[in-house]
């Protein structure tokens, strides 16, 4: 199963050039949080992050990283979320 919704859907559903939500859950260990962060910077090759909101779980074991980056494209989503699916840690992705 892919890791992202069909290209198909993203342009349905979305006008790009837009913001789009990420929603990543993981461990909340090796600075998770930062590396979702650092991924997307990568994958959009920005020099600035996307702004992000952090929560973590009441047990401490996982946090989740809401992140609004302005992309350009489907393929971009595309690309960020198949980057994400190899962070180590990785609970889910939304």
């Amino acid at each position: 199963m892919n890791p992202h919704p069909p290209r198909e859907l993203l342009e349905q559903t979305h006008s790009f050039p837009c913001k789009f939500m990420f929603k990543v859950i993981g461990q909340a260990t090796d600075d998770f949080a930062l590396r979702v962060v650092a991924t997307v910077r990568t994958a959009l090759n920005q020099n600035f992050d996307a702004p992000y909101e952090l929560r973590e779980t009441s047990g401490g074991r996982h946090v989740a990283v809401t992140i609004e980056p302005w992309v350009e494209s489907s393929q971009q989503v595309i690309e960020i979320y198949n980057a994400i699916q190899k962070l180590d840690g990785l609970v889910m992705q939304m």
